[in-house]
């Protein structure tokens, strides 16, 4: 994607949060290669990381007030080969685990849209998810760096990232407008997902078949 890491090691995507999170690993089981990932920043553990991730792109303060256990889910992927069921499945076997554990109330975090010419296909992909997956009023969120508008959008089929398509199958909204991420040059959302109100009957296929 031509992301711009600020890091020391060249290629390797790491950042001062990495040492508070829980970091979640799915292994291919005959060469033990890792296919996918994710990491979780519990709200016990931000304070400690100076906040959450996506506290550097959006105004949390609608979200933080609402009662209630936190944790941050990011930095998710899945290698190219292995992005199946199985995969999304075993990740959110670990994800569903660790929110029972620690009694997570609300999942949050960013999910990234591409960009396209001009910001063109993350502004008619934002139109569509606004039409059907956007939260209360009162639960928006205000980006810092607002992507920019464009006036005469097409509405284009774009399809939806895998990760994005996954987390609203089992209920997450989008809290309002993405922000403008320019190192990972993409426009993330950011997602809300209220664990006790996880749709069953996606919670139970993907628990069942990484069971």
């Amino acid at each position: 994607m031509g992301a711009r890491l600020h890091n020391r090691i060249p290629g390797l995507d790491h950042d001062a949060f990495d040492a508070h999170c829980h970091h979640l690993l799915v292994r291919e089981a005959l060469t033990g290669q890792v296919v996918g990932c994710t990491r979780i920043l519990t709200g016990d553990s931000a304070p400690q990381a100076g906040g959450f991730y996506s506290q550097g792109e959006f105004d949390l303060g609608s979200i933080l007030s609402l009662p209630g256990r936190f944790a941050e889910i990011g930095r998710t992927c899945v290698h190219r080969d292995y992005r199946n069921g199985a995969t999304i499945s075993a990740l959110w076997s670990g994800i569903a685990s660790l929110v029972a554990a620690h009694g997570i109330d609300y999942l949050i975090g960013c999910a990234s849209i591409p960009l396209g010419q001009d910001g063109m296909q993350a502004q008619a992909i934002y139109a569509g998810l606004a039409e059907r997956y956007l939260s209360a009023p009162e639960l928006r969120v205000r980006p810092k760096t607002p992507l920019p508008r464009r006036d005469g959008i097409a509405r284009a089929d774009y399809s939806l990232p895998p990760l994005l398509k996954a987390y609203l199958r089992v209920g997450a909204r989008i809290c309002g407008e993405p922000c403008l991420d320019e190192d990972f040059r993409v426009a993330d959302v950011f997602i809300l997902l209220e664990t006790r109100q996880l749709e069953r009957r996606y919670a139970r296929h993907f628990l069942d078949r990484a069971a």
